[in-house]
């Protein structure tokens, strides 16, 4: 009989550590966030509650109150039931459902430390249900049913306890942080024979990182943040960990979620040189609005010193007023404001295999480029670096060489021919909607191909959300012949204006995964087809 007890004691152990782990997942994708998290889990009720889940819990309430309501109470019985309840958790756990994760799990230290307390607030919780039925029962083991049944249910809301370890972790947290920041600080600010630029902007900032890098490895040894890296603790980690006195030039990505985020990343990255990218709706649920998104993204000039140089994209609106009200030295680049530009693209030919374009350098002048990246906006990220390497003294050449090189970043319009015929143009981070539109322009610039595009839309937009995903649709009916939408839900506003243009239904296909748009593409690909993947929803938005 206590054999059969420890069993189910540990099969529901396992149950809610598989359950907290989701949940953990979650609360990772969420930036650590307990609102953003409740939030989700609001919305995503049955991700939190499967019907496994309910199957079981309401399998144990009905059987511990079958075995209340009866008087025979016999070991037999309850051994019976014992191996019957830990008989069926085996069989949940066996096939409990898993989820395919775009962005898995990292167990950083931080997650293991999360992971443990959610699971000592569980085991708290086991602890107190036993000693509740023990002291008013007196008989732990002949009421073991009773105690399975309030266990099921505490299982059932397991998921919540991340939560209260989130919470309970943030001192030891905020400890451990600031430990790792200030030795940061400490350490670029000693270092004299640097210079750090910064880089930030509603999008197009690690695409500007990289493609700056390239460039200004030229003619010095360059060091930067990889990936996404934009908050403290990634910038931190790559102080601490992989910046040496053999590096000349440090170049970080400085992320926000809200006022005052850029202002602390950038009093530790100690940037000299400042690049503002852009500024638009992405992030406006959290941001509220776009005049707290200028503001935010101002810091980082605040935060030069008064020899430090800003560049600013020019041709973005609500960059432009910035810049024009900066009055430290500065450096403008763009394309559609060339006439008042420092930096600026003219002639500009996309191909199937990249672009050519002639670089304008006030006061220095001008040389033909070519690159393997694709995109209007692609061009002027570059342009952002090659301001940089302007403002640190590379010569019009080095700029061209270290353009020649840059390879395609990772998803973002990254050009693959895998050799079947069929070209994949590869968009698929953080889609925005001028990243959009540049998406749609470069498909449309393949002549005589069946275009297809791929896609479950923008998100994070805030009240803009719908009516830009509705203009998207409406690009996308005049650019594509071939559409497949991930999310019904999602994708409504992008259905409304493919109606309006009066987009062929027969060629429209609405899937609830990549993965069932990838089986769709399977059937509907042929040789001359150009296939795009614009944007790919992190897995706390996946609708199946």
């Amino acid at each position: 009989m206590i054999s059969a007890i420890f069993l189910f004691s540990i099969f529901w152990f396992i149950l809610c550590f598989y359950k907290l782990r989701f949940s953990l997942h979650m609360l990772q994708l969420e930036g650590y966030k307990n609102e953003k998290y409740i939030e989700w889990a609001e919305k995503n009720r049955d991700k939190i509650y499967t019907q496994k889940d309910s199957i079981y819990t309401v399998m144990c309430i009905v059987i511990t109150l079958f075995f209340i309501f009866t008087s025979g109470r016999g070991e037999g019985n309850i051994a019976q039931y014992a191996v019957t309840a830990s008989a069926l958790l085996l069989l949940i756990l066996k096939y409990k459902e898993k989820y395919n994760s775009k962005k898995p799990l990292v167990f950083t230290p931080r997650a293991k430390r999360l992971l443990m307390i959610a699971m000592g607030l569980t085991l708290i919780d086991f602890v107190i249900v036993v000693l509740i039925v023990q002291l008013i029962t007196k008989d732990f083991v002949g009421y073991f049913p009773l105690c399975s049944g309030f266990l099921s249910i505490v299982y059932f809301f397991s998921s919540y306890y991340i939560i209260g370890a989130n919470f309970i972790a943030q001192p030891i947290e905020k400890n451990i942080n600031n430990k790792f920041y200030d030795a940061a600080s400490r350490k670029i600010k000693g270092m004299k024979g640097i210079t750090s630029v910064g880089i930030t902007g509603s999008y197009g900032k690690t695409s500007t990182k990289f493609l700056t890098a390239a460039i200004l490895s030229e003619k010095f040894n360059v060091i930067n943040t990889p990936e996404s890296y934009n908050t403290p603790m990634g910038i931190s980690k790559v102080i601490n960990n992989d910046l040496s006195d053999e590096h000349e030039v440090f170049i970080a990505e400085l992320g926000a979620t809200k006022i005052g985020d850029i202002a602390e990343v950038a009093a530790l990255a100690n940037p000299k040189i400042g690049i503002l990218t852009s500024i638009g709706p992405c992030h406006l649920e959290t941001f509220k609005s776009i005049d707290n998104i200028m503001r935010t993204k101002y810091e980082l000039i605040e935060a030069l010193p008064d020899d430090g140089t800003a560049i600013f994209n020019y041709d973005n609106e609500y960059v432009k007023k910035l810049a024009d009200k900066t009055y430290k030295e500065k450096i403008l680049y763009g394309i559609k404001n060339a006439e008042h530009a420092d930096v600026y693209a003219t002639d500009i030919v996309a191909g199937s295999t990249g672009s050519k374009f002639t670089l304008c350098v006030r006061d220095m002048g001008s040389i033909e480029c070519e690159t393997r990246l694709l995109g209007e906006h692609n061009i002027l990220n570059i342009l952002a670096g090659a301001a940089t390497a302007f403002a640190l003294g590379l010569s019009l050449d080095d700029i061209r060489k270290g353009i020649g090189k840059i390879e395609a970043v990772e998803h973002r319009l990254q050009l693959i021919d895998p050799g079947t015929g069929v070209i994949v143009i590869d968009d698929a981070f953080n889609s925005n909607p001028d990243g959009a539109k540049a998406a749609l322009d470069v498909i449309a610039s393949f002549k005589d191909k069946r275009k297809i595009i791929v896609t479950p839309g923008m998100i994070e937009l805030g009240e803009h959300e719908q009516a830009e995903n509705e203009k998207f649709g409406e690009n996308i009916a005049v650019s594509c012949d071939i559409v497949i939408l991930v999310g019904k839900k999602q994708t409504a506003p992008i259905q409304r204006g493919l109606q309006k243009k009066g987009f062929n239904e027969d060629n429209l296909y609405v899937v609830n995964s990549l993965d069932e748009a990838t089986k769709v593409l399977e059937k509907l690909t042929k040789v001359n087809d150009v296939v795009l993947f614009e944007n790919d929803l992190p897995d706390t938005y996946n609708e199946n």
